[in-house]
């Protein structure tokens, strides 16, 4: 069986969707949820068992399931929390846990780290081990997977097989849920169906207004990549998970507008609390995942906002 945390997430739930056309639906289902848009994300998928994450540790010991494999998406990713006790317990030590069951039954372990480790990216944005010490999140979101990667490189034994996967800026469907932690082009998207009009954030940290750039990737490249690493036998190590190519947010606006002619796009104050905890430039750098051996032709931000057009203005 699979043990799938976050699994009526954003990212979780277009995997299990992935492996139910896959023909896999021995999946145990683990998250906490919450509110309606994340509940709906799972219909219509099939999986075996849903266990709210609270209650994980308590069930596998009463009911001792025979794992085959491990995908931990489960996390509190809002960058703006500021409860190091919380995302300690929750991004931390849940992810301990995980890694020591893998460990036990010697099965792989995949999980999700995240490009906001990198920082403000003055450091770069490689995904060499070697790098990690030289790393300065702006958030506790970031310290809180940037904590676990340190964590893990240091354990002398581990999984036979283990990937990280540091996710980059992802968009597609089943965001709604994210309310503020949703991706931009989702945001614009769903600004432009209700009113019409986009709102951009003005220029900060040295970018004139809406040119900050990041590295956009849309939902099923992720699940491709995965699926790369869960199913094949590929090096063991933390891998960005990006397209290597930026957009800015004025572009994501124009390419919105292209298809939708009648929107409108308004420059607004940037805001001050989130100036210090904010990436205006992000940019994976993907060679170690090329020479992992994955080929994969990534799908470009026009062709995606023309996929979350059609979705969300059916």
């Amino acid at each position: 069986m699979i043990l799938l945390t976050g699994g009526s997430g954003f990212i979780g739930s277009n995997l299990l969707s992935k492996l139910n056309k896959k023909g896999r639906t021995d999946v145990i289902v683990v998250d906490n949820i919450n509110s309606r848009e994340k509940s709906g994300n799972l219909t219509g998928l099939n999986y075996s068992y849903n266990i709210n994450k609270n209650n994980l540790w308590s069930w596998i010991k009463d009911n001792q399931p025979k794992l085959s494999l491990i995908i931990h998406l489960g996390a509190c990713t809002d960058t703006t929390e500021l409860d190091k006790k919380y995302l300690k317990n929750n991004n931390f030590e849940y992810s301990k846990r995980l890694f020591k069951i893998a460990k036990r039954e010697n099965i792989p372990f995949i999980y999700a780290s995240s490009a906001a480790t990198y920082g403000d990216g003055s450091n770069g944005f490689s995904d060499e081990h070697s790098k990690l010490k030289d790393l300065v999140p702006l958030n506790e979101y970031g310290r809180s997977k940037h904590n676990f990667d340190k964590w893990l490189i240091l354990q002398k034994e581990k999984p036979n097989r283990w990937v990280g996967l540091k996710f980059f800026n992802v968009y597609g469907p089943n965001e709604k849920h994210k309310k503020n932690m949703a991706s931009a082009v989702f945001k614009f998207v769903n600004q432009a169906k209700k009113n019409n009009l986009i709102k951009i954030f003005k220029g900060s940290h040295g970018y004139s207004k809406g040119e900050q750039e990041r590295d956009f990737i849309f939902v099923d490249d992720v699940i491709e990549i995965i699926m790369w690493f869960s199913f094949s036998n590929i090096k063991n190590g933390i891998y960005n998970v990006g397209t290597g190519a930026t957009t800015t947010f004025n572009n994501i606006a124009k390419c919105i507008s292209k298809i939708k002619k009648d929107v409108n796009i308004m420059h607004i104050d940037f805001p001050n609390n989130l100036y210090d905890i904010y990436q205006a430039y992000t940019k994976a750098n993907i060679n170690k995942l090329k020479k992992s051996g994955f080929k994969h032709n990534f799908i470009s931000i026009d062709q995606g906002i023309k996929k979350m057009i059609e979705i969300y203005f059916e």
